[in-house]
């Protein structure tokens, strides 16, 4: 459709990560999520320790660094070894 908007500025969406990929929702102050599927144009993200997923333009997300991959999986056992629900 010609006019139409493009949160990718006319360019093509990143590809999606494979599920599971720690990524980092830039939008959000930098929150670490679970890559978990396409939904629509958005991407779904679950949270590291748990929680409902949310949503996001994939244009406004990175892969996660080294150390918040890190952080983010100590988060993970750290739950777990609390028994909250993952």
């Amino acid at each position: 459709m010609a006019g139409a908007y493009s949160p990718f500025g006319g360019q093509n969406p990143p590809h999606p990560p494979p599920p599971g990929t720690l990524v980092v929702d830039t939008v959000r102050d930098d929150r670490v999520g679970e890559f978990r599927g396409v939904a629509g144009p958005y991407w779904s993200l679950r949270p590291v320790r748990g929680g409902a997923e949310w949503e996001v333009d994939p244009a406004f997300v990175r892969l996660a660094t080294t150390m918040e991959r890190l952080r983010a999986e100590n988060a993970r056992c750290n739950a777990r070894s609390e028994g909250r629900y993952l």
